[in-house]
């Protein structure tokens, strides 16, 4: 193999590339996720590149809105080598914080980042077995790729958007910053998971008559019997529930998240004491047609379902309460404020006055640039806690890829140790076959003589 002959400068990094440049491992992605990977990397002493089309954290810095914050408390930011150490560990990062912790993660170990390098394949030599990492700045070669580059690639908005009145603004929730960004009127927010039901807050904090398509997403408390609900499911070992021993084994990937908020200090999030001050809740949103919009019932069942959820998680806090005899203040059980007695079938837009659309139904992967049988027959990577069928190609980072904490601050430092504890132990394994190979040659060269 030609040999390795690259350069990084900081984090705004440079390569020189010769026709196939050579490295014994790459990362791509320069998020939590990679610069974890990079992280253990460095400190297992195998070199490496990590590439990220942008810059480092760059979802973070482009999909979040101006008022943004974590939903889970400062403390749970463990990335390897940098537990969070700022003044509020009960607290919750707005989006500017969580860009100045990986950048100061980044500064704390100088990882050999490539920033603005997008890479647009990765493939196999067959002949050799080396993966072959086709860049915009050229070529690379490596005997392991680690993508690091999450799950949610593809902002997802559906083909009944093409039906709204061409004047109605419409923007996808990553690309929503803030409600002065929106033409003057009400605003139809699609979608209750984190991100939906927190842009719908932000509108109507903001004094925007919202309406709300309700879908089946969980809520959670945000504080329970004197803590923070994370608090307790973290002593409870629910975040380190592998993903073959949760209830719904895999299909927990595909489960939308509780949501709740760490806004002003962090709270619980009520549609129903919303509708009490003004916002229109509707069921999930169904058709589009002729200037109205209609949605199917289920709002008072998503409601409801959403509350018993929340109810439940508590009833799992009153146990382990109650089996450890643990003292802990007693607090009345929620009842439900507001109830929709009538739902609504169908809107007016003109007649509503809605002159925006925010999507919040999520994002779709694509690894279509792997070109490697590691894909299933929906895109998504088959591997086993990061490792795939097809040796040296790894992931990092994908939500529940082995905890629920895989896709986030607190776990997907285990995981990024785990895929390199792999990659150095088949380093070891080459350099270990490279010198009987070396020793045989040597005593055959021997025996000749």
């Amino acid at each position: 193999m030609p040999e390795m002959r690259f350069e990084v400068e900081k984090m705004g990094a440079s390569v020189r590339s010769s026709p196939a440049t050579t490295v014994p491992a790459v990362v791509v992605g320069g998020g939590q996720a990679g610069l974890s990977t990079s992280y253990c990397l460095k400190e297992a002493g195998i070199e490496h590149l990590v590439f990220e089309k942008s810059r480092i954290g760059s979802s973070w810095r482009t999909q979040r809105w101006d008022t943004f914050c974590l939903v889970t408390p400062n403390w749970q930011c463990q990335l390897p080598g940098y537990p969070y150490a700022g003044p509020e560990p009960e607290g919750f990062m707005k989006n500017d914080d969580i860009i100045r912790y990986l950048e100061g993660y980044a500064a704390s170990f100088q990882p050999p980042v490539l920033e603005d390098v997008q890479v647009l394949s990765v493939e196999r030599d067959e002949v050799d077995r080396a993966f072959l990492v086709s860049t915009s700045v050229g070529l690379f070669r490596a005997d392991s790729v680690v993508v690091a580059t999450g799950g949610y690639h593809v902002p997802r908005i559906p083909e009944l958007a093409k039906r709204l009145p061409p004047d109605v603004v419409q923007l996808h929730s990553a690309d929503y910053r803030n409600p002065h960004s929106l033409p003057a009127g009400e605003v139809l927010v699609v979608g209750t998971g984190q991100s939906g039901c927190q842009i719908a807050e932000d509108l109507h904090l903001a004094g925007r008559t919202v309406h709300l398509c309700v879908g089946p997403a969980p809520r959670c408390a945000r504080r329970y019997r004197g803590k923070d609900v994370v608090e307790w499911l973290h002593e409870m070992g629910h975040y380190d529930m592998p993903i073959d021993q949760h209830p719904s084994k895999e299909q927990a990937r595909d489960k939308t998240n509780h949501y709740v908020t760490g806004r002003d200090g962090g709270r619980d999030i009520d549609l129903r004491k919303f509708a009490l001050e003004g916002m229109r809740l509707y069921g999930p949103l169904a058709w589009i047609t002729e200037g109205r919009i209609g949605f199917s019932e289920g709002l008072k069942r998503n409601l409801d379902a959403a509350d018993e959820v929340y109810r439940s998680i508590n009833r799992s806090i009153d146990a382990y309460i109650a089996e450890r005899g643990i003292h802990a203040p007693v607090e009345t059980p929620y009842g439900p404020p507001w109830e929709p007695h009538v739902e609504t079938p169908s809107i007016d837009i003109r007649q509503t006055g809605i002159r925006a659309v925010v999507w919040s139904v999520g994002f779709d992967i694509d690894f279509s640039w792997i070109r490697l049988p590691v894909l299933d027959a929906r895109g998504y990577p088959r591997h086993d806690r990061g490792i795939t069928p097809v040796e040296g190609l790894y992931f990092v980072g994908l939500p529940w890829l082995h905890t629920w904490g895989s896709g986030r601050f607190c776990g997907v430092g285990r995981d990024a140790r785990h895929v390199v504890d792999r990659i150095r132990r088949m380093a070891d394994g080459r350099a270990s076959a490279g010198a009987r190979e070396a020793a045989g040659a040597a005593g055959s060269q021997r025996h000749l003589a």
